[in-house]
């Protein structure tokens, strides 16, 4: 198993569209129990589960997986504090989009507007 701190270390994700939960465990550098628990503990982590109730992560899955681990074994991060950066970092990000949405809608408007005009 990889060290906490070597997240630079881990393998390539492969062009797979699902991963089993040992197959993300290996690609991860954590055991299955603990991608259960984050399971738990972060609501961005949702695996697709089939019959048998097993686990099939898909590629976003392992990159979210990735950036816990990395905040709570590189960074130091509590649980709790991981989850709320995690959450403010999807914030962010729709507030950007959003934002960006506007912008163009605004553009084109004024453009609509011009040709009204004429």
């Amino acid at each position: 198993m990889l060290e906490p701190g070597n997240n630079s270390e881990l393998p390539a994700i492969p062009g797979k569209r699902y991963f089993t939960i040992g197959e993300v465990s290996d690609l991860c550098g954590v055991k299955p129990h603990v991608l259960r628990y984050w399971e738990q503990e972060f609501p961005q982590l949702k695996p697709v589960k089939r019959r048998g109730n097993r686990r099939y992560y898909q590629r976003q899955d392992v990159l979210i997986i990735r950036q816990i681990r990395s905040l709570l074994y590189q960074e130091g991060f509590t649980i709790g504090g991981a989850r709320q950066k995690l959450t403010g970092e999807e914030s962010r990000t729709d507030l950007a989009r959003s934002q960006q949405i506007i912008r163009q809608l605004r553009t084109e408007l004024e453009e609509i507007a011009k040709v009204l005009r004429r």
